[in-house]
């Protein structure tokens, strides 16, 4: 992995507005990973057979929230060298860990994330 090249509290804060946006509450942890190119290309040729490097990968654990204890949301591993703005990244990342897919929706994820990033700006 490689240091985040913006301070952690932003992409926190990215992260709580996206679960807000998603209505996803309660006790729940999540990690964001910021990764190399090389490293970002293998996950994505292991877990989508696209052998190529891409902006962001996110790994969902629970799908419901266990009885008791904490919900482990899941990961959110970025690839800066291929994104743009690493906080609407992050934005992504989170809602695709909250279910929604841009792929396969009507544009609602992509509606929610630039409310979210409204929001943040």
């Amino acid at each position: 992995m490689i240091d985040a090249p913006q301070e952690p509290a932003r992409f926190e804060q990215a992260a709580r507005a996206a679960l807000e946006v998603a209505e996803v509450g309660g006790e729940l942890h999540l990690a964001i990973a910021f990764v190399a190119p090389g490293e970002i290309q293998a996950l994505n040729a292991e877990h989508r057979a696209i052998d190529k490097p891409t902006d962001v990968l996110s790994f969902p654990v629970d799908e419901d929230a266990p009885a008791t204890g904490p919900r482990e949301l899941g990961d959110v591993v970025v690839c800066a060298e291929y994104t743009e703005n690493l906080v609407e990244t992050v934005v992504h990342g989170v809602l695709h860990l909250c279910g929604y897919d841009h792929e396969m929706d009507d544009g609602e994820m992509l509606e929610l994330q630039d409310r979210v990033m409204d929001g943040l700006r």
